[in-house]
């Protein structure tokens, strides 16, 4: 890549999960406190003392304290790397978090990877020092909570932790709720020159500036509350280290650390509590921890190259823009979810709806996220579907169609939208049309049946309600339901037609060939009133009936995905070229309503084009959108084309839709399943 972004809304640091996500929202890392995506502070600090002065890098601002100026930063799918440099040295720092999707153990590690490389620019031998610090705040949902903190030794490793005082392990659920259970982790390798302290932060910090080293003794006033007040950080509790790297010539020295979280407990599904991924047989943090050290380099090898492939393959498909946009997503799709096992192994994959109610395991978020599971591991988008499956089936769900939700995250005990499982605002056709399709795409990839057939009579059930109510749905919502419920959707009738005729494969594909014909038969016939009742002439009606209206019709991009052919290639050649003449500065709006858009669906708009060229040119308002907005959040999938502002929804999975533009490599012909 030539160019890069010269300006990102929120640089991810520490992002393994909704709740052990820390961004950089400023320009410069060391111009303003770290902080969750819920924008709450969570500090680290960072400083570096060259020959007995001391400058910050990370972190909030210190008065009196200068920063060595920081030249560039790079976002990868798992890395970010920063480069400062002043007329003595240059320091290279790097948050490593090993979320390789196609190793399911490394990727639910909550754990990142801290690691400097420092070396001399002006010939001479520099005294180098470096001084980093978590602070307590990384643990706890409020600044009033009190925290304990400890620490012990491994054989290869001084460990530090904090951790609140009460524990209430999965008491709490909501949106903007931040963890106060399990404990935040330092370790920091024995084999270097190194001093570990568990100090408040203005102490240790103190200590550092004056004489290059942290306090003799830990601070043991505890518990005490985080913060006296919500603005005085001096006295906070923070895990720090100092590290001594002597004498610095032209020839880099190396240091790093690990900053990790222990959650205990990660999701309640079905009123059982599961444990993370990670924790497997007689697993703990600690002997992740020494893993975790023991593996460094191999585990660095193996994220340079999946990073360097990404980017290649992003570069290739969309250019420049894509590529910056895509490896952006990638981390901020993979910290909105966690991996958990059941208690036989299996993996089960929930997600949060950040910056939007707080549900777990929402089906329409899952629909959008879906291409980045079927792009880099296909068995994430099953342990997605697994548990919506599971209970839809039983008899907690009394519904003919899929429902929206299993709560409210953390706790999946069952569906919470619009007032639970009898509301009347549900979106029966939404989710039936999203669970079919991508139960679909997941079989066709494993070119076996053997994952719908456990679920076959819930999933006929579905197929047969969007037969009867799909192709003209009542007055419902959609996923886009911040719009409002709209009846005769004619984008939701693509999306049933699209499910019918893909599910009828998977029916062909499991030798229920009377079945499959009845399916497809249906699809069809509703795919050809379709092109006759949703025409407007140069493009395709909103609602049918409702002339003079038109929408994005980012589902038809399964037609095209899955090989359906339902509709034929004029159509969306018609609908592309009507896009163009309604695109703003910033984006394509969703529809004639207003002009917000949604990222997500403009990124499955813009993989139906052909070529590379009008691809990337569909995407360079979102890319400018990017570089403009002076909202600092992680990537913002729901905003205005008119202006760069932020409407809602940020820090969220969706983005793993940008993925959809290479997921058509991933199928082959699907003319015929049976092949």
């Amino acid at each position: 890549m030539k160019e890069k972004v010269t300006r990102i809304p929120a640089i991810p640091l520490i992002v393994c999960d909704p709740y052990f996500s820390i961004w950089s929202q400023e320009d410069y890392l060391y111009s303003g406190p770290t902080r969750h995506w819920t924008g709450a502070e969570h500090p680290l600090s960072g400083y570096v003392r060259i020959d007995g002065t001391t400058y910050r890098f990370l972190g909030r601002q210190v008065q009196g304290i200068p920063f060595i100026p920081q030249q560039e930063v790079k976002v990868f799918p798992t890395r970010t790397i920063f480069r400062f440099a002043n007329e003595r040295i240059e320091l290279s720092l790097t948050f490593l978090t090993p979320c390789l999707p196609n190793d399911l153990d490394l990727f639910s590690w909550p754990l990142t990877y801290i690691y400097w490389s420092v070396r001399s620019v002006d010939s001479l031998a520099h005294d180098v020092s470096l001084y980093f610090d978590a602070a307590s705040d990384i643990a706890v949902h409020s600044w009033e909570q009190k925290v304990v903190w400890s620490r012990y030794r491994l054989s290869n490793l001084d460990v530090l932790q904090v951790g609140s005082l009460s524990q209430p392990v999965l008491e709490k659920c909501g949106d903007f709720q931040r963890i106060d259970w399990g404990y935040l982790y330092l370790a920091v390798p024995r084999d270097c020159l190194a001093e570990t302290c568990l100090t408040s932060a203005l102490q240790g910090l103190t200590q550092f500036i004056h004489k290059g080293s942290l306090p003799v003794s830990d601070d043991l006033r505890m518990p005490r509350q985080v913060r006296l007040h919500k603005k005085s950080w001096e006295d906070s509790p923070v895990l720090a280290c100092c590290l001594s790297l002597g004498s610095v010539d032209k020839n880099p020295k190396n240091a790093r650390i690990m900053i990790a979280y222990d959650d205990l407990f990660s999701i309640e599904y079905m009123e059982r509590r599961m444990k993370p991924f990670w924790r497997k047989e007689e697993r703990t943090i600690g002997t992740l921890l020494e893993e975790a050290h023991v593996r460094f380099t191999e585990i660095v090898d193996r994220c340079e190259h999946f990073d360097l492939q990404v980017q290649d393959e992003l570069f290739a498909a969309g250019g420049m823009e894509y590529a910056t946009i895509g490896m952006l997503a990638f981390r901020q799709t993979c910290g909105a979810q966690k991996l958990v096992r059941d208690f036989d192994g299996t993996p089960y994959h929930f997600s949060k709806e950040n910056t939007s109610n707080g549900c777990i395991a929402t089906v329409d978020v899952t629909y959008p996220t879906a291409p980045f599971a079927l792009v880099y591991n296909p068995e994430l988008l099953r342990a997605e579907l697994t548990p919506v499956l599971q209970y839809a089936s039983s008899e907690r769900w009394p519904h003919s169609f899929a429902p929206h939700d299993l709560g409210t995250y953390p706790l999946a005990n069952g569906q919470v939208y619009r007032g639970g499982v009898y509301t009347k605002e549900q979106m029966p056709v939404e989710e039936c049309g999203n669970m079919l399709i991508l139960i679909s795409a997941l079989t066709f990839l494993d070119k076996n049946v053997d994952y719908p057939r456990k679920f076959w009579e819930t999933l006929i059930l579905w197929a047969n309600y969007l037969k009867e109510f799909g192709y003209s749905p009542d007055n419902q919502l959609c996923t886009d339901d911040f719009a409002g419920p709209l009846a005769r959707n004619t984008n939701l009738s693509l999306k049933a037609i699209i499910a019918l005729e893909s599910f009828s494969r998977v029916c062909k594909m499991a030798g229920e060939f009377e079945v499959a014909t009845i399916y497809s038969r249906a699809a069809h016939d509703m795919a050809n009133r379709w092109l006759e009742e949703a025409d407007d002439g140069d493009h395709f009606m909103l609602a049918f009936g409702a002339a003079g209206t038109w929408s994005l019709k980012y589902n038809l991009i399964w037609d095209r995905i899955l090989g359906l052919n339902l509709f034929p290639k004029h159509v969306i050649q018609k609908e592309l070229m009507f896009y163009k003449k309604q695109m703003n500065r910033y984006g394509c709006p969703l529809d004639n309503r207003m002009d917000y858009t949604k990222l997500d669906w403009e990124f499955w708009v813009a993989s139906l084009y052909d070529s590379k060229e009008d691809f990337i040119n569909f995407i360079k308002p979102i890319f400018r959108f990017i570089h403009d907005t002076p909202d600092r959040v992680p990537l913002c999938d729901w905003y205005y084309t008119t202006e760069p502002r932020c409407e809602r929804f940020h820090a969220r999975s969706v983005v793993g839709g940008v993925f959809i533009r290479l997921l058509e490599s991933r199928f082959q012909v699907l003319k015929d399943p049976m092949m």
